[in-house]
């Protein structure tokens, strides 16, 4: 626990600080409607249930506010580059922006259904009090005449008693809007869950960009002003707790008290989402405009296991390592935009992505480019975007773990260091790099054979092995492979990959892989970058807690995790 502490001290904080403003902001709203005068003669009618809705509507339009800033990618890019002084645990809280972002998406579901739920009680009441006869408060107060709205004197917003609850939910403003932001946000939800953005990704992404509904309903949802209290001059004429007791005699000559006069309250939602709606216009305005800049693709390479290559310049792409970039194909869909790692090196001329057949659009996008007779698909760019990778050369050590096609952020790191050592880079802080590279086909390991043999040659002449150690592990064998690796083991380079580092048959013991990293580098700090599944992730997180000192002098262990 302690050691979990120290490498998330600061997420901690983050959590706590928005979930303490959660509960202040349902706190404050809820007392202000259970316990304030302005509402005395709206509980008459609604009770705690008011209460319980306007404090969830209060949550709902600061956590609505937020939802958008984690997508404004450029701006975390221009964060993360303007804060290049700031200590890597600060930096390390742009990574995060997809799990806060789900995070918030969380506590706008539950105080949804904490407002629809209270609402429905709410709408109940008004109907019932509108029916009631029995001369009650509640039922002197739902009679209350609509026609003189001049005098702001009716208070129950259903205007006979033969009006229904439905009726009532499907005809008004906030009924109607809360019914289609309520569809809205069930269909964003459930398009969300992991099974269908890894299987159905344009399910996902059509869907979740009906977002623009929701915040339109929204920003509509309060301007009817249906739940209304009872205005400042009539309060301080006629007082709720001198005057509710002697409702029979309201406006009686010989009576002190008058009718109460009501107010609807303003529409507060548009006011919480104005800006993140701007800010995110301006986000995509700038995308487009990027989007349309030409790409010329230079080179296109088709691999192993389906895996295309596409080589592009486009005249002022600047990038860093690590980064990636979104692609859109328009002649597959013009509203479809997939994120891509690149895997080429800022040092390079132009700028590459690896893409492997994963769902429709990039199996479509795999034979647009394999006819041979068909001109070259136009191909729109919108990036590059930050990530973690861009930090890897501030650790003195580094792990790269790359599980299949999550190898690319690492393939432009491992080119930069290329170019580096080509050019004498004495600025690099980086003394050792731990490149792990876990595949279930043999035919995976060409995709990048070249480089990584490149690299251990340029390494073994500069003198640096030690500097570089590849970490190569195949999962999906069969005894032939096996066999036949066997038996030529005592060769100088590995029969699969053509490298002098030797591949490994099975999956990485990390335990084993931590506790010797830890022993060779005792007072050092260790990134560890990860581009792969969610149980890895897990898995190398809990090492890297495990293996972290207490003392900030020894060895310290920091997991990245690309998120796009």
């Amino acid at each position: 626990m302690a050691n979990w502490l120290v490498n998330h001290w600061l997420s901690v904080l983050v959590l706590v600080t928005w979930l303490g403003l959660n509960v202040f902001l349902f706190v404050h709203a809820f007392l202000s409607y259970e316990k304030g005068d302005k509402y005395y003669y709206t509980r008459e009618i609604l009770g705690s249930a008011l209460a319980w809705a306007r404090a969830s509507a209060r949550c709902l339009n600061f956590n609505s506010m937020l939802i958008l800033f984690p997508m404004c990618r450029n701006l975390l890019s221009f964060l993360r580059g303007t804060c290049t002084f700031c200590r890597r645990t600060l930096r390390k809280q742009l990574d995060h922006n997809l799990t806060f972002h789900k995070l918030v998406a969380y506590m706008i579901c539950l105080h949804t259904a904490i407002h629809i739920i209270a609402h429905l009680f709410n709408f109940e009441r008004y109907s019932r009090s509108r029916q009631a006869t029995d001369g009650s408060l509640a039922s002197v107060l739902s009679s209350l005449s609509h026609q003189e709205k001049e005098g702001d004197s009716w208070l129950n917003p259903m205007q006979s008693p033969n009006m229904t609850v439905i009726y009532m939910t499907f005809t008004s403003i906030p009924g109607f809007t809360g019914v289609i932001i309520t569809i809205v946000l069930v269909l964003m939800v459930t398009s969300s869950m992991e099974f269908i953005r890894r299987s159905y990704f344009e399910v996902f992404w059509y869907t979740h960009h009906i977002f623009i509904i929701y915040f339109i309903g929204l920003g509509i949802h309060g301007i009817s002003g249906i739940v209304r209290g009872q205005t400042e001059e009539s309060i301080k004429e006629s007082h709720p707790h001198r005057c509710a007791e002697f409702f029979e005699k309201w406006d009686d000559h010989d009576s002190h008290c008058k009718s109460p006069q009501f107010e609807g309250n303003s529409a507060e939602s548009w006011k919480w989402i104005l800006a993140p709606g701007v800010l995110y216009i301006f986000e995509r305005i700038l995308r487009f405009y990027r989007s349309q800049q030409r790409v010329m693709i230079t080179k296109v390479v088709m691999h192993p296991s389906k895996v295309l290559e596409l080589q592009m310049i486009k005249r002022g792409f600047s990038m860093e390592v690590g980064q990636y970039i979104f692609v859109n194909c328009p002649s597959i869909s013009y509203l479809e935009w997939h994120p891509f790692t690149l895997t080429s090196a800022p040092e390079e001329d132009f700028f590459s992505i690896h893409i492997r057949a994963a769902g429709d659009w990039t199996e479509n996008l795999i034979k647009a480019f394999e006819q041979q007779h068909s001109p070259i698909p136009r191909i729109e760019v919108d990036g590059p975007f930050g990530t973690a990778s861009e930090d890897v050369f501030q650790y003195e050590v580094a792990m790269l773990i790359g599980a299949g096609i999550g190898v690319t952020p690492f393939a432009s790191i491992l080119k930069s260091i290329w170019y580096k050592f080509r050019h004498a880079d004495h600025n690099l802080k980086t003394q050792t790099i731990y490149f792990y590279w876990i595949c279930r086909e043999t035919g995976a390991f060409a995709w990048f054979n070249d480089l990584l043999a490149s690299l251990e040659q340029e390494m073994e002449e500069l003198g640096k092995v030690g500097f570089l150690n590849f970490r190569l592990f195949l999962t999906g064998w069969d005894s032939n492979i096996a066999g036949h690796a066997a038996l030529n083991f005592d060769k100088a380079t590995d029969i699969l990959t053509g490298l002098k580092h030797k591949t490994f048959f099975g999956r990485p013991m990390w335990d084993k892989e931590f506790s010797t990293i830890a022993t060779i580098h005792p007072k050092s700090v260790v990134g560890v970058f990860l581009c792969g599944p969610q149980a890895l992730a897990k898995s190398l997180s809990k090492y890297c807690h495990q293996y972290s000192s207490l003392d900030p002098r020894k060895v310290q262990f920091y997991f990245n995790k690309e998120n796009f």
